[in-house]
């Protein structure tokens, strides 16, 4: 944590900080070391806020309990690791849950008033724009507080590799990327908080697409095409009731 405060302050000029626990799934111990990890990092004080992030079938009823109590002490939130709301591609990708865990997930922790952060993938294997839209009309509908976006990346010693040297799946160009993410933000609730708009994986590990490895080429990218579009977030959404 003091390092990573030590680079981000040297580059950003920052002088308070974020202490986010984001590789991995950091739910995913037992609550003792859990509590001993969060109260150190929250100890420090350069640190305004906890963001967690994990599975969504790693976060038990202890684990909320836990975050919610954190929450009383400093600004907190958990992020979520949805990809897709289509259960089939997440059994192709071995995501190993559903999109009812996400769903639970999210419900149990508005419950307690934690925000949740979603992450979903864009250009996953065997999904088109209908397939993805419908996973942004899936989480317009629960209580999410924010959303990140990313491209399909595909890293160097995946199984994902191997299907990608096979010809068995094909990454998004930057064009039709942009497009695809300006289609979700038009149906995301405008009060939604967008905390990123793709990844980016360092270069020596990406494979493809390429395009990836300059995030603001691509938010830039995005942002002009919701001006040719004259459009916005919000645009065409409606809120349908999920049971």
């Amino acid at each position: 944590l003091a390092k990573g405060i030590e680079n981000v302050r040297k580059r950003h000029k920052a002088k308070k900080f974020i202490a986010y626990f984001q590789v991995n799934t950091n739910t995913y111990a037992d609550i003792v070391r859990l509590k001993s990890l969060y109260t150190e990092a929250l100890r420090h004080p350069k640190v305004l806020a906890l963001a967690v992030s994990t599975r969504p079938d790693c976060v038990d009823d202890k684990v909320l309990e836990l975050l919610r109590e954190f929450k009383q002490l400093k600004h907190l939130w958990l992020e979520l690791g949805l990809q897709t709301a289509n259960d089939e591609t997440l059994k192709l990708i071995n995501r190993g849950h559903t999109a009812g865990d996400f769903k639970d997930a999210v419900l149990r922790a508005a419950e307690r008033g934690i925000d949740v952060c979603a992450h979903l993938i864009i250009g996953l294997p065997g999904e088109g724009r209908a397939e993805i839209t419908d996973t942004i009309k899936f989480i317009s509908n629960l209580p999410v507080w924010g959303v990140k976006f990313h491209q399909l990346q595909v890293v160097r010693g995946t199984p994902l590799e191997e299907m990608y040297k096979r010809g068995g799946i094909k990454t998004l160009n930057l064009e039709d990327y942009a497009s695809l993410v300006v289609d979700c933000l038009e149906l995301l609730p405008d009060e939604v908080v967008v905390h990123r708009l793709s990844g980016d994986t360092p270069r020596e590990l990406l494979m493809a697409p390429q395009w990836g490895v300059n995030k603001f080429v691509v938010t830039d990218r995005i942002e002009r095409l919701l001006r040719e579009r004259h459009t916005c977030q919000g645009a065409k959404c409606l809120h349908t009731a999920i049971d």
